[in-house]
């Protein structure tokens, strides 16, 4: 049975997709900071691990026998992203889906891209990109997903950009991004060496049309 450790398991996302798994023929270990914020649904095929991502200790630990890092972090990502990548490479895992955010190849372009800036000021836009920097130079078998501004709406319905694409639309729901991740790591060898944009088709505009 393949195992996938979820790095963040508390997320919004990393929860849509470990219901999403359960009909599957998946084991997987829930990795977060504090681990009675979670309860499991499956303890045959659910596992929960505490520790955190800027512990290389914990996340060594905790990457034993798997064969999938899915990380949706938060918080110092470019330790986080080192921190990752080295304890992959020293538990031998090669495969990494690693969640990001729009904005980091200053591919959002128009009005909507110079919004997105501002609302991402900082240095959150340069920590996530010096985090894809670290993910890219890994020699991982990585995919990183950028996915537009996020609601929770219960729908399916995201198109894909590449790297060298200029992005689309301006929102996308916390459902379709977990489907695409579900997706690959049923089919992990899709996307390898990808970064992906994520965008609900149809929703270009200065910002997303939700927010005030």
């Amino acid at each position: 049975m393949k195992k996938v450790i979820i790095l963040g398991a508390h997320g919004k996302i990393a929860q849509i997709v470990t219901r999403q798994l359960l009909t599957e023929d998946i084991k997987q270990m829930l990795f977060l900071r504090n681990s009675a914020r979670l309860r499991l649904e499956d303890p045959e095929k659910e596992s929960i691990v505490e520790g955190t991502a800027t512990s290389l200790f914990d996340l060594e630990q905790a990457m034993t026998g798997v064969d999938i890092v899915y990380a949706n972090l938060a918080g110092k990502i470019v330790e986080e992203a080192q921190n990752v990548v080295a304890a992959m490479k020293a538990k031998n895992v090669k495969r990494l889906i690693w969640i990001s955010t729009l904005g980091i190849y200053d591919e959002v372009p128009g009005k909507y891209g110079e919004w997105n800036h501002e609302q991402l000021d900082g240095g959150y836009l340069e920590s996530y990109a010096e985090a894809a920097k670290v993910i890219e130079a890994s020699g991982l078998d990585y995919t990183i997903i950028r996915p537009a501004w996020l609601d929770d709406k219960d729908e399916i319905d995201y198109e894909l950009t590449n790297k060298d694409e200029t992005f689309k639309g301006t929102e996308v729901s916390r459902t379709s991004v977990a489907d695409l991740v579900t997706k690959i790591i049923l089919d992990p060898k899709e996307y390898i060496g990808a970064s992906l944009g994520v965008n609900k088709p149809n929703t270009d505009g200065d910002k997303p049309a939700w927010y005030r």
